[in-house]
């Protein structure tokens, strides 16, 4: 083993003098290597959960899946709670819903939103909801985000929250509202 750092920099010098030449792949650090293949991964990655947030809406649960829509694929998703230290599936396209939460529960999609509606909220609803996606031919895995849901602890969903999570179109109007007076269109 060396010691004297004179001598690791001469071994240094003497395997760097004694790589071969000639080819890329002869030159390569294999941790190059391994980052090259990791960053193809990640951009092959399809869905992203960004956020997943709960709020009572009337007597009923809304939990919102927002995620980073990176693809045009067909996206499946799943979203169960854990209670008892067993997961119940509420409403799924990648497996079987139980009974108990067939006719209380539907989702709707919108744009890189997914939103579980739980009719009828009550105290024995109360868990770890989780919320699973996955693009069709993502090969990287499904994303999965979770949340504890306790019902004194929620808050009430804003009215409009739909709305702005496509803000686009506020922002075109209230951009376009000084051009609407000066042509005489709204008065204010």
């Amino acid at each position: 083993m060396l010691e004297h750092p004179q001598e690791v920099r001469l071994a240094q010098a003497s395997l760097s003098d004694t790589a071969p030449t000639g080819h890329l792949s002869d030159k390569m650090n294999p941790t190059v290597g391994i980052a090259v293949i990791l960053t193809v991964l990640q951009a092959a990655h399809c869905q992203m959960i960004k956020d997943l947030s709960a709020c009572l809406l009337g007597q009923n649960l809304r939990v919102d899946c927002h995620y980073e829509n990176k693809t045009s694929n067909p996206l499946t998703y799943e979203f169960s709670i854990t209670k008892d230290n067993r997961k119940h599936v509420i409403h799924s396209t990648i497996s079987v819903s139980e009974n108990i939460y067939r006719s209380r529960a539907n989702v709707t999609m919108h744009r890189n939103l997914v939103c579980l509606h739980l009719q009828s909220f009550t105290t024995s609803d109360e868990g770890v909801y989780m919320c699973e996606l996955k693009a069709t031919n993502d090969y990287t895995g499904n994303q999965i985000r979770n949340i504890t849901v306790i019902k004194d602890k929620l808050e009430k969903c804003a009215g409009f929250s739909l709305l702005i999570q496509n803000t686009s179109w506020l922002l075109l109007l209230l951009l376009s509202l000084p051009l609407l007076q000066a042509v005489d269109f709204v008065s204010l």
